[in-house]
Order: C-alpha cells, then sequence, then structure tokens
C-alpha cells in the first residue's frame, strides 16, 4: 500500500519559505513520477508542481519561479520548496503519485501565509 506523509508546513509571512517534506512507502520513487498539490477548503484540489522518474520538473503558472519541487531517491522523499510566499499560496499541501487515482492521499500539511 502506498502511503504519503506531508510535513514542515506552518504560519509564514508573505515574502518567507517553507520547505515541504513527503515521506513515500509502499513504492521507490525513483520509479515514478512524483507530484505536490494543494488545496483551499471547499475548492478543488489544485497541481502545483511535478517531477518526473529522470528529475525533470513543471510546476503551475501561479508559482513558478518561486517553488521548486525536488527528490531524495535515497530517502525515498519528495521536496517542495516554497519562496517569496504569498497570502494566496494559503493551502493544505499533498504529495501524490500522477495518474494513480486509487492511491490513498495522505493527511497534507497546512501553509498558512499571513501577515
Amino acid at each position: 500500500q502506498v502511503q504519503f506523509v506531508e510535513s514542515g508546513g506552518g504560519l509564514v509571512q508573505p515574502g518567507g519559505s517553507l520547505t515541504l517534506s513527503c515521506e513515500v512507502s509502499g513504492i521507490t520513487v525513483t520509479n515514478y513520477a512524483m507530484g505536490w498539490y494543494r488545496q483551499v477548503p471547499e475548492t478543488q484540489r489544485q497541481w502545483v508542481a511535478t517531477i518526473t522518474r529522470a528529475g525533470d520538473t513543471g510546476s503551475a503558472n501561479s508559482v513558478k519561479g518561486r517553488f521548486t519541487i525536488s527528490k531524495d531517491n535515497a530517502k525515498n522523499t519528495i521536496y517542495l520548496q516554497m519562496n517569496s510566499l504569498k497570502v494566496e499560496d494559503t493551502a493544505v499541501y499533498y504529495c501524490h503519485r500522477p495518474n494513480y487515482p486509487a492511491d490513498d492521499w495522505g493527511q497534507g500539511t497546512q501553509v498558512t501565509v499571513s501577515s
């Protein structure tokens, strides 16, 4: 069973930075693309960024140039470095395997950007 455990969220002021982590079990991240997503209550979950098996990355226009996805194969962990945070980045952040809807979602980690 695939499991995702997100951590690293918190309260940060606009312009600040956070690094989120996602410990993955049940699969080896070297074998799959992995992604970060976020959700604001009562709205649909949004895609944030993806990293491929080869390490190529892509991100949503709303975070491009500010957020960076990476992975540590030895730790089987995915990261999201978030810089220049904005109030509109406030959400619960999740990691997941793209194109595997049967995987359970983790609890996510809350990011709140507020002065």
